[in-house]
């Protein structure tokens, strides 16, 4: 199980680097709002995040570089989690996608990174077991559940919903 969740969260980790390289200027804005840097910092901020994703989801991938590469990810991630909890409540398009979206950081928003970093956590005390042939084609499954969680939790809540319609 340990090299299925390593390698799903080096898929997510290699997905997220890559979607800040395809639209540099909208992950760049993300970084500063998420970080609170000066706006001039912005690209190279997210540079250096896209590289470090990059290299801790190469040694996700690598059993005996495994759970250094855990422990740069959950550190990542609660870097994220950081910066979405300073930014609650307020609406900004976090980067976290592959298409721009403007929605509320909510608890949805929050938790997200705070799964990832618990995942990795456990890969990181876990056993540096070897693949298995499977384990790909596992680790890609958990990568499009985790693509369909987040595309359900960009819809609109019923809440919201309910409240359009009395208006």
């Amino acid at each position: 199980m340990t090299p299925t969740i390593a390698l799903f969260l080096a898929l997510v980790l290699v997905a997220s680097a890559a979607h800040k390289l395809m639209d540099r200027p909208r992950a760049a804005l993300a970084t500063v709002r998420l970080t609170g840097a000066p706006s001039p910092l912005g690209m190279a901020l997210m540079l250096s995040a896209a590289t470090y994703e990059g290299l801790a989801a190469l040694a996700l991938a690598m059993p005996p570089f495994r759970q250094a590469g855990a422990i740069a990810a959950a550190t990542l991630w609660t870097i994220y989690t950081l910066g979405l909890l300073r930014l609650r409540g307020q609406v900004l398009d976090c980067g976290c996608d592959f298409i721009p979206r403007e929605k509320a950081v909510d608890a949805v928003a929050i938790l997200r990174p705070v799964l990832l970093a618990l995942l990795a956590l456990w890969v990181a005390t876990a056993s540096a077991d070897p693949f298995s042939a499977d384990a790909p084609f596992a680790a890609l499954a958990l990568l499009a559940l985790w693509f369909a969680a987040s595309e359900l939790a960009a819809l609109p809540s019923r809440t919201r919903l309910h409240s359009g319609r009395n208006r």
